[in-house]
């Protein structure tokens, strides 16, 4: 028998002097026996974490009515165009993060520590640090085996300049969401530089001497393979051209935006709060770490992204909005309507930016539907009421087709103080990675894709 289809290697990368990078999922790559022009490549699944900190205003959160006719809250209405992709979750609690018999302050070092853990964590300033593995890290375990980065953990903060942390806690716990084992947090990366060239420099290194050698360079990645990238699209079809042109495009315009907040002068960035490189706008800044995942969903470079929209008791003003007041004294509103409203238009502006994300995702074709179809996203906060540090009935929504795991258009409510690691436990099964327990976990949760 003679095989005249050739499948390209699900691999296959542009090389250049100084440079290689990934593809995106092509029809092309489907092995060369089932390759039609009607067959569509495969796609694996991806799980994103997006976490907003400090709670919402709840009752602009959550839906009066459960089930598939409930009306869009004044949070989610940026969302309306993905009513159907989503699952709004509420009853779900981390009761994990409250403080134990003569334990004390420290809420927000908690909610950071519990929301992907489930574990609550040792009161230490010091690097005794404990908490509990991540399940983003329990699935990049084993998603990373077949991608060349196990994971992502991107932020907006930067972890330089801590600001004020929970007494008794080290900043650590603030820091970040991800914890590799009970010991071992995982550092999140804000600076979009730094995540570019990790997914297709010439090697995942972050030293400054190496990066500040590249960026003297003139020419972009896309320049150095050229040569590649027109023989490569001469052996596509044209529904592939199409793609790979799409996502070459996004490549390019990414590295514009890089250089344009590379050359940003000091006086226009926040004091001490973003340094060169980084957009001065919180939206600029988000929307580009947002597009950095999508490329590295679509290259598959990895399958697990957890991204923190802000940390908890984060001090960013939002200038965008008009609001003069950092973020985290806000949330202490103590029901003061001017300032509850300012929450409640932050609230809407992180709805706004996932709603970016999310366009994003389903935008980008992946084998036989988008990246939206094959993902499954998990948004929310690991507290509720803000003003008063409250770890139950928390705002949660699943977000994504999940590879028709997930059957959205719904809020549904769970009894009160329902783990929220049921949740995550059921996903663990529907990503193929079962486990007996996780954290504080009681059990699966049913409806998610009835």
């Amino acid at each position: 028998m003679i095989i005249t289809k050739k499948a390209l290697p699900r691999r296959t990368f542009l090389r250049g002097i100084g440079a290689t990078m990934a593809l995106p999922l092509l029809n092309s790559m489907v092995p060369a026996l089932a390759a039609s022009p009607t067959t569509a490549a495969q796609s694996p699944t991806r799980l994103s974490f997006v976490y907003v900190p400090n709670g919402m205003i709840m009752d602009q959160w959550t839906p009066a009515a459960v089930g598939s006719h409930y009306q869009l809250t004044k949070i989610m209405e940026p969302l309306a165009p993905f009513r159907d992709d989503m699952l709004v979750l509420s009853g779900l609690a981390h009761n994990t993060g409250w403080a134990l018999e003569g334990e004390g302050p420290g809420e927000h070092a908690r909610a950071s520590a519990t929301f992907l853990t489930g574990v609550h964590p040792k009161k230490t300033e010091g690097a005794d640090l404990r908490a509990g593995t991540s399940i983003d890290q329990i699935v990049a375990r084993e998603f990373g085996k077949h991608t060349q980065l196990a994971s992502l953990e991107l932020a907006l903060d930067s972890t330089e300049v801590v600001g004020t942390c929970d007494t008794g806690y080290s900043c650590a716990y603030s820091n970040t969401l991800c914890w590799s084992s009970p010991t071992a947090p995982v550092p999140m990366e804000n600076k979009p530089r730094a995540v570019f060239e990790r997914l297709f420099g010439d090697s995942d290194t972050t030293d400054p001497a190496q990066l500040r050698a590249r960026r003297q360079r003139d020419r972009s990645i896309l320049d150095l393979v050229t040569q590649d990238v027109s023989r490569l699209l001469k052996r596509l079809g044209s529904k592939d051209r199409a793609k790979l042109t799409q996502y070459l495009d996004s490549i390019r315009d990414i590295e514009r935006r890089i250089q344009i907040a590379e050359q940003q002068p000091a006086r226009e960035l926040p004091s001490l709060e973003r340094p060169v490189g980084i957009p001065s706008t919180f939206t600029a800044h988000c929307k580009l770490m947002m597009d950095l995942q999508v490329l590295a969903f679509q290259t598959d470079m990895t399958r697990v992204i957890t991204f923190m929209m802000g940390r908890e008791q984060n001090t960013r003003v939002y200038d965008e909005l008009g609001i003069q007041d950092s973020y985290h004294p806000l949330s202490h509103h103590q029901n003061d309507p001017v300032k509850v409203a300012q929450v409640l238009q932050i609230d809407i502006l992180h709805t706004q930016m996932f709603a970016y994300f999310l366009e994003k995702m389903r935008s980008t074709p992946d084998g036989d539907g988008s990246l939206l179809d094959h993902s499954i996203i998990v948004y929310g906060s690991s507290l509720s009421d803000g003003n008063l540090h409250v770890h139950n009935d928390l705002p949660i929504m699943l977000v994504g087709g999940g590879a028709g795991q997930i059957k959205g258009g719904r809020h549904v409510r769970y009894p009160d103080d329902t783990p929220t690691t049921n949740l995550f436990l059921t996903l663990l099964d529907k990503l193929g990675i079962p486990v007996e327990n996780f954290g504080d976990s009681t059990g699966r949760l049913d409806l998610l894709s009835v």
